[in-house]
């Protein structure tokens, strides 16, 4: 047998040689390429999802159902909106229940239908929503008349009535239209102040205003 390997066999044992360490280095590089994918992937980011602002004025006008909303609360209004409060708006909201009442400095006797009262007030931007005693009374605190309460009277849920509602000094005031009256509402401390009609009622805030009023 030959010791030496002629020319052309030498010749073809190199180009295998070297076929092969180029399909090596190649398989090596396409190794390569899903590892940098892999690190790309981790290092994205998901888009950010920006909430959206939902303002007072994006949700429709509450009234109070015919005949009233019953023994169980609606639900909220304004749950959903973002928008600030106006400047110069108190913060009333919230569920709040009577504590005392008083009528003309002596109080209310027990027993007064009174304390038995609860009312849940919402805010966004200049809009209030104050619900209790059966009726739902949405307005625009803006001390105009076309965006008052519009809706019915709470003592038979059926009388009509318009009332227009301004901030005057960090308090909320009501006045109904062609009436002599003023109720207002504004924050003492921990508590909601209400006056009405020679009575004065002090409240507790008992939930936040997307909250169940307690039965």
């Amino acid at each position: 047998m030959a010791r030496h390997l002629s020319p052309v066999l030498s010749t073809a044992l190199l180009l295998i040689v070297a076929a092969s360490c180029a399909d090596s280095g190649s398989a090596e590089q396409g190794t390569a390429l899903p590892a940098a994918s892999t690190t790309a992937a981790k290092g994205a980011q998901s888009p950010t999802t920006v909430p959206l602002e939902v303002r007072a004025s994006d949700i429709p006008v509450a009234h109070t159902p015919p005949g009233g909303f019953g023994d169980r609360f609606p639900d909220p209004v304004l749950a959903t909106c973002t928008e600030p409060l106006v400047v110069g708006a108190p913060d009333l909201r919230g569920i709040w229940r009577t504590l005392t009442a008083e009528r003309g400095g002596e109080p209310v006797p027990a027993g007064d239908r009174v304390y038995r009262h609860v009312e849940r007030v919402e805010q966004c931007g200049n809009r209030l929503v104050v619900t209790a005693g059966g009726v739902i009374h949405d307005m625009r605190v803006d001390g105009s008349e076309a965006n008052g309460v519009h809706d019915v009277w709470e003592g038979d849920h059926a009388t009509p009535i318009s009332v227009v509602a301004t901030y005057e000094a960090g308090v909320h005031v009501l006045r109904p239209v062609g009436l002599p009256v003023e109720v207002t509402r504004r924050i003492d401390g921990d508590h909601m102040i209400w006056q009405y009609l020679g009575v004065t009622v002090t409240l507790e805030r008992v939930a936040g205003p997307n909250d169940r009023p307690p039965s």
